[in-house]
């Protein structure tokens, strides 16, 4: 165990972090960057006194549920995380599920890019977080969230063309995902789930398929302003296992205008 590293990068990865990124309030007597040693004590579920003694280098080999637990109050990256890990000279395990935060530089996408309708999916293609264009196109995003289930399960609901290329691409994620996250008992739950209710998921699965997020485009029948021509491209988040789907159309196009139209009426 590197206890004097394992200090440096807590009290680094500490001094980072904004209280507002975590969802505390900033305060008006902040003397010190970053947030405060009982702050992410607290964030990790631990002792004041215990992590003061890994931030000092005298504390004991934290086992791996502490160390996970750091690594979530400190919001660490996969790489940071493994890193965090053999630091402690502990063998890092499978992350437990995949991350559902999103980052706020990645949130602020979502509200500067008013004509363009955005989601935020992680790795079990659940929406995590959109913007109200993405709403207005796709519905529901409250209360059907998944992608993944929304196509395999929903088909009455999907509108869409190009359902066996999106097919491939979301058995190819959640394959990956379920190499990833064994642990994972919502993900286990969900390829279950789609096993037993889809057989076209089932034969997909059985291909194993491997395909990487890129540029799609799609008709989408919209129940208000009819078929739209939408560009679908993907920015994958490799540190939060997440992808940004921005969803355009091309300029000075009947879609266009209809983007641009139906974003008018949204509230700001």
């Amino acid at each position: 165990m590197a206890r004097g590293e394992l200090a440096r990068f807590l009290r680094d990865r500490r001094e980072a972090l904004r209280p507002d990124g975590v969802g505390l309030p900033a305060g008006p007597r902040r003397r010190t960057p970053g947030l405060r040693r009982e702050e992410v004590a607290d964030l990790a579920g631990m002792s004041v006194d215990y992590y003061v003694r890994l931030e000092q280098a005298r504390g004991p080999r934290p086992s791996p549920r502490i160390l996970e637990s750091l690594a979530g109050a400190l919001r660490l990256a996969p790489a940071e995380r493994t890193h965090l890990f053999r630091l402690a000279g502990v063998t890092p395990q499978p992350p437990a599920a995949p991350p559902r935060t999103v980052r706020p530089y990645v949130a602020g996408l979502l509200h500067r890019l008013p004509q363009t309708g955005v989601v935020v999916t992680a790795a079990t293609y659940d929406v995590i977080a959109w913007n109200p264009l993405a709403e207005a196109l796709l519905g529901n995003l409250r209360d059907r969230p998944n992608l993944a289930r929304r196509r395999f399960l929903l088909r009455e609901e999907v509108l869409t063309t190009g359902h066996e290329e999106f097919g491939e691409y979301a058995v190819a994620r959640l394959r990956a995902a379920a190499d990833r996250y064994p642990r994972d008992r919502a993900l286990a739950a969900l390829l279950a789930e789609l096993r037993a209710g889809s057989a076209e998921f089932d034969q997909i699965w059985a291909t194993n398929p491997v395909r990487a997020p890129g540029h799609r485009t799609k008709t989408m029948i919209h129940p208000e302003l009819g078929p739209l021509r939408i560009n679908c491209d993907v920015l994958p988040i490799p540190d939060d296992d997440q992808q940004v789907v921005f969803m355009t159309a091309d300029p000075d196009t009947p879609t266009a205008r209809a983007l641009r139209h139906l974003s008018a009426l949204l509230p700001a």
